[in-house]
């Protein structure tokens, strides 16, 4: 219970007072962080857990701690995955956290995911965040990346002057809901010649952009709007924030793994006995006709050189 009580989000400090209150016996802060730790054999052996299914559609993200190291208050990288299984369920598939969020770093964590056994990717959906964008590229080559649309949105309209703002959000809205890829190029093409000459760095970004904040249109059309963002990932790592608030400043890394994990653990549990979040026939199927197009190619390619 008392461990509960720190998970949740109650301090160590509130944790004695209301034990003293309730049952009449007094523990200490230090008593109580000692009671927590019991928790890293458990959050350790969950997160290193062989990944034993094939995860199609995979979010990852980060989130700054702050931690005390060497005495001195120093910021850390917490590095989160999440995945969709073939059974459409979300697993929560690990955390890792270190320095920064550098190339390095996301490419220790993506290759530490794959040693567990991530397998099955098809697509990786993510802000743009310094060097993962090449990680993925490095550990799932081939590999789709989904740019987070909400982030792009916020990136183009930030170089557009404000009182464009407003008709060019509505304009960009169009492109992401656009049915296929046709339509998009479109809708790209039209946002062009509108705000070429009157928002060229706005535009300039867009275009750059533009076939990574799409990607998803690859996709069968159901599995579209809630891999299109990382909204999935961001509301679990708001969870996270709202109980580690409680904390500021962990004592140490150890401290941030424990509280990290056991938060992590949960949601993953609850995932598992939710409903599913895809139905994964439609994807089956999708999978089997993309095979089956590269297969008559192949075979034409071949009758071809005959």
């Amino acid at each position: 219970a008392l461990m509960e009580m720190v998970i949740n989000g109650v301090s160590t400090r509130k944790v004695a007072k209301i034990t003293e209150e309730l049952c009449g016996t007094e523990f200490s802060k230090s008593t109580v962080s000692e009671l927590c730790k019991r928790l890293d054999p458990l959050v350790k052996e969950w997160n290193e857990r062989p990944l034993k299914e094939a995860y199609p559609f995979v979010m990852v993200d980060a989130m700054v701690l702050k931690v005390r190291k060497g005495g001195q208050v120093r910021p850390q990288s917490a590095l989160i995955a999440i995945g969709v299984n073939m059974r459409g369920y979300r697993e929560v598939l690990g955390f890792w956290i270190g320095d920064s969020e550098t190339y390095g770093s996301w490419n220790d964590f993506l290759a530490w995911l794959k040693g567990r056994g991530l397998r099955g990717v098809d697509l990786v959906v993510s802000d743009q965040h310094g060097g993962l964008v090449k990680a993925v590229e490095t550990q799932f080559q081939e590999v789709m990346w989904q740019r987070c649309q909400t982030h792009f949105t916020r990136n183009i309209l930030d170089a557009c002057p404000k009182q464009l703002q407003s008709q060019l959000h509505s304009q960009l809205r169009v492109i992401w809901e656009a049915p296929d890829m046709e339509t998009a190029r479109q809708m790209l093409q039209r946002v062009m010649d509108n705000f070429g000459n009157r928002a060229p760095r706005a535009v300039d970004i867009l275009e750059q952009g533009f076939d990574d904040a799409v990607a998803v249109l690859n996709l069968p059309e159901r599995y579209r709007k809630r891999l299109r963002t990382t909204n999935g990932i961001e509301r679990l790592n708001e969870e996270v924030r709202r109980r580690e608030r409680v904390i500021r400043i962990f004592p140490n890394v150890e401290s941030a793994k424990r509280l990290l994990g056991a938060l992590l653990m949960e949601k993953d549990e609850a995932w598992s006995t939710d409903r599913q979040y895809f139905d994964m026939r439609a994807y089956v199927e999708w999978k089997q006709e993309q095979a089956a197009m590269i297969t008559n190619e192949l075979q034409q390619t071949a009758a071809g050189a005959c």
